[in-house]
């Protein structure tokens, strides 16, 4: 059994969808970002960096005590290397998943991320920030169209890639990106957004949705210092 520590976020997203493709046991224990729950001890001792998702898996594969994996970028790798599912065997192939799995840990997410905060979130609207992401983000797109215009999906084979990209992708009209402009990029999220797994791993988000924006929670989410942090 896998407790997954979630809130439906693109990075909660990556790891629903691949619980489901995978048809592991697991179960949900929601962490309420908008309540500041991921300050509590409890959690910070599987997620030190006060961020979810995170897992325990309670059957890993070496028999041990249960572990825990925070990170989703690593959550996704520990998963795909237990199942021996949706990461390449072979050196290129691996190394080609891996390529495109940091790319999004190191550039969409961050990058989109940014771009909702500016754009969606900040109480102030800075219009160099704003158009300082969405113009990067547009470029990341653009990276991602032409990967696909060569292969079916994001690494060659389906992959935890596209689990991880797929997520960001969602919500390209508030990152102010136009599908139509990525005709590789929509014919991918498509399909992606067809698969039974991929419907399966976002009825949590309507389950589990945050309700709006109070002033708590925007004081949770955007205005974390190490002060925020409480110790055990």
């Amino acid at each position: 059994m896998i407790d997954l520590h979630y809130w439906p976020t693109p990075n909660g997203h990556k790891i629903t969808i691949f619980l489901e493709e995978a048809g592991l046991a697991y179960q949900i224990k929601p962490v309420n970002i908008g309540k500041g729950e991921q300050f509590q001890p409890d959690f910070l001792k599987i997620a030190p960096n006060n961020r979810m998702p995170a897992i325990v898996d309670h059957a890993p594969a070496d028999g041990g005590p249960p572990l825990s994996v925070f990170e989703s970028g690593a959550i996704l790798t520990y998963l795909a290397e237990k199942t021996g599912k949706f990461l390449p065997h072979d050196l290129r192939g691996k190394a080609r998943v891996l390529e495109w799995l940091n790319w999004q840990m190191g550039g969409l997410g961050p990058m989109a991320g940014q771009n909702h905060h500016f754009s969606q979130y900040a109480p102030e609207k800075i219009p160099y920030a704003i158009d300082r992401y969405v113009k990067e983000t547009n470029r990341l797109y653009g990276v991602l169209d032409r990967q696909l215009a060569h292969h079916p999906f994001v690494a060659g084979d389906y992959s935890i890639a596209d689990m991880a990209c797929y997520p960001w992708i969602v919500p390209h009209d508030r990152q102010g990106q136009k599908l139509e402009d990525f005709p590789h990029v929509k014919r991918w999220y498509e399909s992606m957004q067809s698969r039974p797994a991929v419907i399966r791993a976002y009825e949590w988000g309507d389950k589990i949705r945050n309700e709006g924006m109070t002033e708590e929670a925007r004081k949770n989410l955007f205005g974390q210092t190490n002060a925020s942090v409480k110790p055990a």
